[in-house]
């Protein structure tokens, strides 16, 4: 990373206070600028327009605003896109901005702020750094030549299809009477600008959910672009196969994460690659254990697409390429297990339907292995469970701009609502056998498997979006023995 080594404190900005924010974004220790230079900096640069796309969800993203105005008639709602988050010292983290933000408007820049007020919206942006201001070749976050061009705001107007202000005029506009209502705990700043009342605040935190929860064909085109590049990175990872095993569990995050960023704007989630007893950590995400032939490995990962929608899929594969026969029968109890919950999706049953389906396989072959203390029925009481020290989670959650997404939807919408039409959810059961659990036979410990696949609700049943990824043992094998050659 570019710096320097002369040090002094920071220089006076020479801003304008309506280009730009107030404070640069500077180090102590980058170097001194006199007058002169910052006169010289501030000259003698030519134009250049970024050539945007129009963007194909603009149709779409007005339609959900609409839906969004009905629901809150005659009130100011206000969406940011969120700001950069620190990493370590004045080192950040990538941009994402924040889901409900882009899901209404399709902007991707940090900073901006979707204002939706008597049916009209506007999204107040901060724009590219003028060139006349320090903060064009001096500011570490929003300076050009540190950070890159930023669009303007008729850039940003032309591509998303909407009136874009200068970020500085926002204050003036949530200053105005009527209610107004704020997505909280996104950017610091909007929050200080509002007064905060947590009723309506949660009320519109739990609709910005609830809309998402069922998909337009827009978004189903997302998702399943995410999942063919995660097929993809799949296939990275198996053809690899001679330089996983020597390097192990980093070998493989780097691998997919290459297809990712490549394909995508970036992995979904932390990428859980748990070789041997690491699969019984439902979220190992350390990554940097080995990979031994004999054993198994869990693979949960996912693309983001560059409209952030994301895959989430889950494959447990044998390290030596073939299952050994205690490996298959426990993987094959684990896929039954899923297929039932994937047969048990479809409009009007419950959200939890996938999940009683799959424990019931999960729980009745736990019973003919001889563990459960008492029978599977039993054990599949509500007021029991006593199955579930060996499957631990629930076999689904909904899928779209969030890995685990539509979190602050009503618990009687989602989970305790049905499905319909347009949902997208995972169905992933799994079992886990604890390395220094006593309750099971030596030969289990340490031994974990879950099969994971993104599955739409249409009108008469189920589309499994990640079916190009093979699911039965010799499927699984056929394939790893094709892509290693």
């Amino acid at each position: 990373m570019t710096d320097a080594t002369e040090t002094s404190p920071p220089e006076p900005s020479h801003e304008h206070p309506e280009a730009e924010s107030p404070q640069l974004h500077t180090e102590s220790h980058d170097p001194a600028v006199p007058e002169a230079y910052a006169a010289f900096m501030r000259t003698g640069w030519g134009e250049r327009e970024l050539d945007l796309p129009e963007l194909s969800l603009v149709p779409y993203a007005a339609a959900r605003r609409a839906r969004l105005a009905e629901a809150f008639p005659g009130e100011r709602l206000v969406l940011p896109a969120g700001t950069f988050k620190v990493r370590a010292h004045d080192t950040d983290y990538r941009f994402r901005p924040d889901t409900a933000h882009t899901y209404f408007c399709g902007n991707q820049t940090s900073d901006a702020v979707l204002v939706l007020e008597g049916g009209e919206a506007v999204l107040y942006a901060r724009p590219r750094s003028s060139r006349d201001t320090d903060e064009f070749f001096r500011d570490r976050q929003y300076g050009e030549l540190w950070a890159g061009r930023r669009p303007s705001l008729s850039e940003i107007s032309s591509s998303l299809g909407l009136e874009v202000r200068h970020l500085d005029d926002l204050e003036g506009a949530l200053g105005g009477p009527g209610k107004t209502r704020v997505h909280r705990g996104i950017d610091p700043r909007v929050d200080t600008l509002v007064a905060g009342d947590d009723s309506r605040d949660d009320d519109l935190a739990r609709v910005l959910s609830e809309l998402r929860l069922v998909k337009d064909d827009w978004e189903v085109a997302q998702l399943q672009e995410a999942c063919d590049i995660t097929t993809l990175g799949f296939e990275d990872c198996v053809g690899e196969w001679d330089r996983v095993v020597e390097h192990g569990e980093r070998w493989l995050e780097g691998t997919f994460f290459r297809r990712a960023r490549t394909m995508g704007n970036d992995l979904g989630y932390d990428s859980i690659v748990a070789g041997g007893r690491h699969a019984t950590t439902l979220h190992w995400i350390d990554n940097d254990g080995p990979i031994t032939p004999g054993e198994l490995v869990l693979l949960d990962m996912g693309v983001e697409g560059r409209h952030l929608y994301t895959a989430d899929v889950t494959r447990t594969l044998p390290v030596s390429g073939r299952f050994s026969p205690l490996q298959r029968e426990l993987y094959e109890l684990v896929l039954t297990a899923q297929q039932a919950g994937i047969e048990a999706v479809r409009p009007g049953v419950p959200f939890l339907a996938a999940h009683h389906a799959a424990m019931a396989v999960l729980a009745h072959g736990l019973e003919g292995m001889g563990l459960l203390p008492v029978t599977a029925e039993e054990a599949l009481d509500p007021s029991s469970k006593v199955y579930a020290r060996w499957t631990l989670h629930g076999t689904s959650h909904m899928l779209g701009m969030d890995v685990h997404d539509c979190g602050r939807a009503s618990l009687d919408v989602y989970p305790r609502g049905d499905l319909a039409a347009g949902m997208v959810l995972t169905v992933e059961p799994g079992l886990y056998f604890q390395e220094d659990d006593l309750l099971v036979p030596e030969e289990l410990r340490g031994i974990g498997i879950r099969i994971e696949d993104d599955i739409l609700v249409t009108p008469d049943g189920s589309q499994n979006l990640s079916a190009a990824l093979p699911r039965t043992s010799g499927a699984v094998e056929e394939w790893m023995a094709r892509l290693q050659g």
